[in-house]
């Protein structure tokens, strides 16, 4: 199936789950009162997002500068830096560095980015054992699934679900304590940390000053994942970049809040470089692959460039009405919600995903909650408007042609009318049934009534 067909099929079926659709909307209203008490206790939120923007500003316009010196800094003290243009241009470095190092077994922390180069396929299909190690990551992948949200891999899922999979998966006895299930998760993984030969991460940020990554996780997995493998290595889209460390004296905050609701994130980790002289654990070798993959071409859209600000915190996901009716999987993308319906068309072609763009009521919603205050939903406005101007498929041009001879034609405009209001005592008999050419329309609403005279009779009647 076409990826627009794919996600009108899917999104038919989950609006009409009322299950899934509690699911969800309990969990996002309880993200809401953490996320509203948190932004509270912010002397001036709406200040914070506008600096937030302008640091992000500065970060995204001068990117060549901070990535050169972001990656002179971690190269002075030992770190391996690699470029990637593409995503195969990705895989193909970290297989190199897996094959060099014989590895055989890979632990992974949350990854967005390896996500989206679609690494744990490729790992995999060269024979590797692949673990994810963020509880939610390695929730959905025991069920063979991407990940449902940015933040929440598994926020579809029940605790009665998630028990019978680790029942089925791990062996264990039923439960649906949070506590025995993050416990049972634990006792599996920690010997995959010790048997790893390799630990790959992301990274929320990348600090050009100090030539550091920060990872921000609830968990301790990252922390493992980078201190017991020999080797780590760490794939970072180049929009990560923050200019100076104190900015994340903010950005750490507004992280935590609009992701979780939390006042800081348990865990905020910074990485400098392998293993120096006289420490006692980390890596012994570290690699950085900088991962571009359309980014620079969006950077070259000064309209869109803002889109680049996003640091994941997957806030616009949360108040987006579409993203919670149809859900996460949905979208068939690895960022779903407003941001993906972005930047998707740019990372994968807007041609083919120009759907998401439309998948929207431009309620504005997620440009209002976005703590870094990308136009969000103008951009997707200006997706539509772009994908207009491309090659537009035969129907699409067949039905424009008939609208723009009807329109320019009064006979024909006021003959389509009386035709139409004569025809709606029908489609009101057929309504729903195989014999209505809307069903898809009328099987959840009603068509408007037509009026009982147009506004140009109405006017020449009154003389």
């Amino acid at each position: 199936m076409t990826p627009v067909s794919q996600f009108l099929k899917d999104a038919r079926v989950m609006a009409a789950d009322l299950r899934h659709r509690k699911i969800i909307r309990t969990a996002l209203g309880n993200y809401e009162i953490a996320r509203d008490k948190r932004k509270a206790s912010f002397q001036d939120w709406q200040g914070a997002r506008q600096l937030a923007a302008e640091t992000k500003w500065e970060a995204v316009n001068h990117l060549d500068k901070h990535l050169e010196s972001f990656a002179a800094k971690l190269e002075a003290r030992g770190t391996k830096v690699h470029w990637a243009s593409t995503a195969e241009q990705a895989r193909e470095i970290v297989l190199g560095i897996v094959k060099d190092k014989k590895a055989s077994s890979v632990i992974k922390s949350k990854a967005m980015t390896s996500e989206e180069i679609h690494l744990n396929d490729a790992l995999e299909h060269a024979g590797l054992k692949v673990v994810e190690s963020d509880l939610g990551e390695l929730i959905v992948q025991l069920r063979n699934e991407a990940p449902y949200h940015i933040v929440f891999p598994s926020m579809h899922l029940t605790r009665d679900e998630i028990s019978e999979l680790f029942q089925r998966e791990l062996g264990s006895a039923p439960t649906n304590d949070p506590e025995e299930l993050t416990m049972i998760a634990r006792r599996a993984l920690r010997k995959k940390y010790l048997t790893a030969d390799i630990g790959i991460t992301g990274a929320n940020f990348a600090i050009a000053e100090t030539g550091m990554i920060s990872i921000t996780e609830n968990e301790g997995n990252a922390r493992l994942t980078a201190a017991l493998p020999k080797t780590m290595i760490s794939l970072v889209g180049i929009e990560k970049v923050l200019p100076k460390l104190e900015d994340l004296a903010l950005f750490l905050p507004m992280l935590a809040t609009m992701g979780t609701g939390q006042a800081l994130t348990c865990y905020n980790t910074m990485y400098g470089g392998p293993r120096q002289p006289g420490e006692t654990d980390g890596p012994q070798e570290w690699h950085v692959v900088l991962l571009d993959n359309h980014r620079t071409e969006l950077l070259a859209d000064a309209e869109q460039r803002d889109a680049l600000h996003c640091i994941r915190c997957g806030a616009c996901l949360n108040v987006c009405p579409i993203f919670r009716n149809v859900g996460g999987h949905t979208y068939g993308t690895t960022y779903s919600g407003p941001i993906g319906s972005v930047i998707t068309p740019h990372l994968r072609g807007l041609q083919d995903w120009k759907h998401l763009s439309s998948a929207s009521s431009l309620c504005g919603a997620c440009t209002e909650t976005c703590p870094v205050k990308i136009d969000l939903h103008h951009h997707l406005l200006h997706n539509r408007r772009n994908a207009a101007k491309g090659k537009p498929s035969f129907f699409e041009k067949l039905t424009y042609k008939i609208f723009a001879m009807a329109a320019s034609r009064p006979t024909l405009w006021k003959t389509g009318l009386a035709l139409a209001r004569i025809g709606q005592p029908i489609q009101r008999l057929v309504k729903g049934t195989a014999l209505d050419p809307a069903k898809s329309w009328t099987k959840t609403r009603d068509l408007p009534p037509l009026a009982k005279e147009s506004f140009k009779d109405w006017w020449r009647n009154r003389k």
